[in-house]
């Protein structure tokens, strides 16, 4: 009986998704893992347990976000959900927004193989259009039950992008011996703090590994962010610190959502967008003092 009515609900959600005008809706909480972030405060004698506080209060709103995927048979929007309560976020605040996959709206077209997101950095707007990444995915037998939907599991490994923050991790030279410190303190004094490049100071994997579930009950090759190439929506990513879960799905609601990509801002490719990203962390790094007073530098 339980088979049964799972064909019914799947045959009936295919011949939905086969309609001329077909589309979804899907909503998707991201939360990224602040622990390491945390466990620094922790040892900052400059921060008192007040200040503690309201940093990880605002951690918290920075790295728990709400996103709306507006999605048909070819194309997809993704973008964060507007809140009524936010305050206007000052520049500073949009900037680490775009650079933790929030800010803008995310256009994909799988049938053409194309991405557009609009992001604002430093005051200046960008259009970053590119050709989507090709995800090798290797299946799995796997399953698991997301929302009433039957998930597949899927992994793949994909170069880490150096213009998202949340694959940042800052190197912890207190984990070096006395001996390496006072060497390479030495050689930074030597050749000039100036000299280090930004990436010097952080590290940013070269690789990340992907775990996402997807639901052939929605056969659209569809997912959240920059994720796609799977044949149903992908219900769930993880990428190690971050997981973005599907809370809610809609199928052709009375009300159409214009999915259209993006057209404001200075057109850009992906690698050219990174590059001015990783430069300007680089010269705010300088402008800040360098180790000793940058918030950027080396701890």
């Amino acid at each position: 009986m339980k088979n049964l009515a799972l064909f019914i609900f799947s045959f009936f959600t295919l011949v939905s998704v086969a309609q001329a005008d077909f589309q979804g809706m899907a909503v998707y909480e991201s939360k990224t893992s602040t622990s390491e972030m945390t466990k620094r405060l922790e040892g900052n004698k400059n921060i008192t347990p007040e200040m503690q506080k309201n940093i990880e209060e605002r951690m918290k709103k920075m790295f728990e976000k709400t996103f709306i995927l507006n999605f048909d048979k070819s194309a997809s929007i993704y973008k964060e959900e507007e809140k009524l309560d936010a305050p206007n976020q000052g520049g500073g605040m949009r900037m680490m927004s775009s650079m933790m996959g929030g800010g803008g709206t995310y256009y994909k077209n799988v049938k053409d193989k194309t991405y557009t997101v609009d992001k604002e950095f430093m005051g200046k707007e960008f259009l970053v259009k590119d050709s989507l990444v090709t995800y090798n995915w290797q299946m799995s037998g796997e399953t698991r039950v997301i929302g009433g939907y039957n998930c597949f599991k899927a992994t793949a490994v994909i170069p880490a992008s150096k213009s998202d923050f949340r694959n940042f991790r800052m190197k912890d030279r207190g984990e070096k011996k006395d001996g390496d410190k006072k060497e390479e303190t030495a050689k930074e004094e030597k050749e000039g703090e100036k000299k280090t490049s930004f990436l010097d100071a952080i590290d940013l994997p070269k690789e990340i590994t992907i775990t996402a579930w997807y639901t052939p009950e929605i056969p659209v090759n569809q997912g959240p962010e920059s994720y796609w190439g799977l044949p149903g929506l992908i219900l769930e990513v993880n990428d190690g610190k971050t997981v973005i879960l599907c809370s809610k799905i809609v199928l052709n609601a009375k009300e159409k959502a214009e999915i259209k990509a993006p057209k404001n801002g200075k057109v850009i490719s992906q690698k050219e967008y990174d590059e001015t990203v990783t430069k300007k962390m680089q010269e705010m790094r300088e402008m800040g003092g360098g180790r000793g007073r940058g918030g950027f530098g080396p701890r």
